[in-house]
């Protein structure tokens, strides 16, 4: 496969990166950050003056100092530099494990010397035990950092190169056997932001592994693997069976779960497997007292709650939904280590010929650059990830199902609201004290609107203070017309930061008697300020839909510039539109390329079962990845693998090859089918 071209990043003269690299090494938490490849460049005709250039890779082979030398070595020679000389390179790695940095130095012509830094800069030996760790590290976080097909990891670090660090079985067997080797020290590396306690079968290698295992459909070596592992200790079973049924092996995977689970009864990992497999299968009933078991055997835990949450929707049941959500422990996202590095003096982004197509060139259409309507730019639910991401999905999802007005009216029924709690302000009466989350366990006390039913006190939690910030805001009172179900446009809401004027007391003598209040719990601070970034989200939708069907029907054009076509293309998928997002984001490929569209667009042929329209969408895909210096995309290769499994091989390539686009560009897809190839999938038999 052609290698994509080299960016290079000049160093500042008075900022030394592999200095400022150091010093960042005690602030890492996760896998580190992408590679650091440091070249010192010399002019051909002089011998004094020097330049630092860098750029980071991932997907290097990581196993010895030979292997990393050898990639500064394919450095030497620059296409697009033809009046400097590499005179000296460095390779620095992180090792999550051990928590050092590294390093190869490269002399050219000369020497090679391996040694790694700790974190507090102290210069160490670099010994076998360090290189079995650095080299499986590297392969986690190549998958863990590549891009989904988006652009967004691309854009977010400028000048990475990606490659693939598995391409062959004899690689597979190798990373397999390290990950074997090291997995009961897994739980060093970290875990995903929605796990609050990284543990032997929730950390980073074992969503890599599981990951790897997805992507490629390597079933059979993963089920090889934990079931050596299961031998040494049983509660690796939940990994195992997630694997048997990925592969389609469901009776197995139920086999072995009622199996684990009568030797581990309260092993949350092995319940939520088997609560999330009754649920899929539309068995609510039968996964909701699984969920509740989990619950209670980890009852810190973001997913056993969002488990249940999801187990309640399906249900219907709204009002324990909202209370269970409301019980989430929700956890501050820790973002994956990115370089901490100073503005370079200067960039240089070459452009590999094999990526030259003008149909996928955004070169000149960088974000921000467009004017973009200002509601538009604050629209806050974008940028939510981590356990925000998935609670606010949560509700999204249960607002599609509903509708905003009967959210509200569920809302009001479980929470105290404004109105009542300025006007109900007694303590509640002592022995009758409940807990909202054992409500939710137990599913039967529901809060009742008229106010009957067993009187519940308010969770210690949340104090007085904070529901005075996070009242209702006016705009939750609004009322549409029967065939909208989101706020009208002409209705404001108040900002997070905002507290509303409080309102005089309602003269109706009705209010001073209500018992309500003490049947119902406190909003938690970051839900409240969920369903106001979710009203923002529907007011801002329903004015795109009315405004487009009013210009539809005066025949009149709805004009957008290409980023609010993607920004509106995310909003409605958010919201669980997806005909919706689709219309703006192929509004948006008609101004413009933009990987975030075509991923949308790719999804919708996903869901329609058009092939033709996959492999179209997964050509410029490919293409605009490799252009920005990614030889490998897993998510990527995941489509492209599905749709050999539905096709074969033969008719992939056939229809790639008949596509309308330079024969570099498609080889490049070509690529991707070889991979599949290469590991036996199902579909390239023959």
């Amino acid at each position: 496969m052609p290698q994509p071209a080299v960016p290079e990043l000049f160093e500042d003269d008075s900022h030394s990166v592999v200095e400022i690299r150091t010093d960042s090494l005690q602030g890492l938490r996760e896998l580190g950050p992408p590679d650091l490849v440091h070249l010192v460049k010399q002019p051909n005709k002089s011998t004094t003056r020097q330049v630092g250039v860098y750029h980071h890779v991932t997907g290097i082979d990581a196993s010895s100092s030979a292997s990393l030398a050898a990639y500064i070595n394919t450095l030497t020679y620059t296409p697009t530099d033809k009046v400097n000389r590499v005179t000296s390179g460095l390779y620095c790695c992180y090792n999550a494990f051990s928590r050092v940095d590294m390093r190869v130095q490269v002399q050219i012509p000369g020497t090679v010397e391996s040694y790694c830094v700790d974190e507090r800069g102290n210069k160490l030996e670099a010994t076998e035990e360090h290189w079995l760790e650095t080299y499986l590290c590297s392969v986690l976080r190549a998958y863990s950092y590549a891009d989904n097909g988006s652009g967004d990891t691309i854009k977010r670090i400028i000048g990475v190169r990606r490659f693939n660090p598995i391409t062959s079985t004899e690689q597979e067997q190798r990373f397999l056997d390290v990950a074997e080797k090291l997995f009961f020290n897994g739980w060093q590396l970290g875990s995903d932001p929605e796990i609050q306690v990284p543990n032997l079968v929730s950390n980073h290698l074992t969503s890599g592994l599981l990951h790897y295992i997805r992507i490629t459909g390597r079933f059979a070596s993963g089920i090889n693997l934990f079931q050596k592992l299961r031998e040494k200790d049983p509660e690796i079973s939940s990994l195992l069976a997630r694997v048997y049924i990925a592969g389609d092996e469901e009776v197995k995977a139920i086999t072995l779960l009622h199996e684990a689970i009568e030797e581990l009864p309260m092993d949350y990992s092995l319940l939520d497997c088997q609560a999330e497999f009754c649920n899929r299968k539309g068995r609510s009933e039968l996964a909701l007292e699984i969920a509740k078991r989990g619950v209670v055997s980890a009852p810190s835990e973001f997913g056993t709650w969002a488990r249940l949450a999801e187990i309640y929707v399906a249900q219907e049941n709204w009002e324990l939904a909202l209370l269970t959500l409301n019980s989430c422990p929700m956890f501050t996202y820790q973002d994956k280590d990115a370089p901490r590095l100073p503005e370079p003096s200067r960039i240089s982004l070459p452009l590999a010929p094999e990526t030259l197509c003008d149909e996928i060139d955004d070169a000149g259409a960088t974000p921000g650059d467009q004017e973009v309507h200002p509601t538009l730019r604050r629209l806050a639910a974008g940028n939510y990830k981590g356990t925000f991401h998935k609670a606010y999905m949560l509700l999204t999802e249960i607002t599609k199902r509903i509708g905003w007005d009967q959210l509200l009216k569920i809302r009001s029924q479980v929470f105290v609201m404004e109105e009542e709690y300025r006007n109900e302000r007694q303590p509640v009466p002592s022995g009758k004290s409940q807990n909202a989350s054992t409500i939710a366990l137990r599913g039967t006390d529901t809060p009742q609107p008229n106010g009957h039913g067993e009187p519940d006190s308010l969770p210690s939690t949340s104090s007085s203070e904070e529901q005075e910030d996070d009242e209702e805001p006016p705009a939750a009172a609004s009322h549409l017309e029967p065939d909208v179900s989101k706020p009208s446009s002409s209705v404001t809401v108040r900002s997070g930061a905002e507290t509303p004027q409080p309102q005089p007391p309602s003269s109706d003598p009705t209010h001073q008697q209500y018992v309500q209040f003490q049947h119902k719990r406190l909003c938690e601070r970051w839900l409240d300020n969920l369903f106001m970034v979710l009203y923002e989200d529907l007011r801002i939708y329903t004015i795109w839909r009315t405004e487009a069907a009013q210009y539809k029907q005066q025949q009149l054009a709805y004009k957008k510039n290409s980023e609010e076509w993607e920004i509106l293309g995310e909003l409605a998928d958010r919201l669980h539109h997806p005909d919706e997002a689709v219309e703006a984001w192929q509004a948006c490929l008609s101004m413009r390329f933009s990987p975030k569209a075509m991923r949308g667009v790719l999804r919708l042929y996903e869901r329609h079962g058009d092939n033709r329209g996959v492999l179209g969408a997964l050509i410029r895909l490919i293409a605009w990845q490799y252009r920005w210096y990614s030889e490998f995309s897993p998510d990527l290769y995941y489509a492209i693998r599905k749709l050999i499994e539905d096709d074969g091989a033969v008719k992939v390539r056939s229809i790639i090859q008949a596509t309308s686009l330079p024969q570099h560009i498609l080889d490049l897809t070509h690529q991707y089918a070889g991979l599949c190839a290469a590991f036996r999938s199902d579909g390239t038999e023959g």
